[in-house]
């Protein structure tokens, strides 16, 4: 009964870390969004302006302020921005590649 148990608490451990290791990726990859916006740059790496800059994000897809477009529409439009600046990217890297 104790080896089992045992097992148990192993496969446990090895799934937290598993699921830490994910999310501290996830973590990395949205910083790493931050920066490729050039957020970090235009305002001279101040965290508070870049979390303000969020929560007023937060508040727009909210609804908060009813002079904004609706939040369906902000996400549509910063999703196509989004994705343009992707492929933007992925096709400078492969421009770079060919030189």
């Amino acid at each position: 009964m104790r080896r089992l148990e045992k097992a148990q608490g192993l496969c446990s451990a090895r799934d937290s870390r598993a699921e830490r290791k994910a999310r501290t990726r996830h973590l990395i990859e949205l910083g790493g969004l931050i920066v490729k916006a050039g957020l970090v740059e235009l305002t001279n790496d101040d965290r508070a302006v870049i979390f303000g800059a969020c929560l007023d994000i937060a508040g727009r897809l909210r609804g908060a302020n009813q002079h904004d477009a609706r939040p369906a529409g902000l996400m549509m439009l910063w999703r196509r921005r989004g994705l343009e600046a992707f492929a933007e990217g992925s096709r400078a890297k492969q421009t770079d590649g060919k030189k």
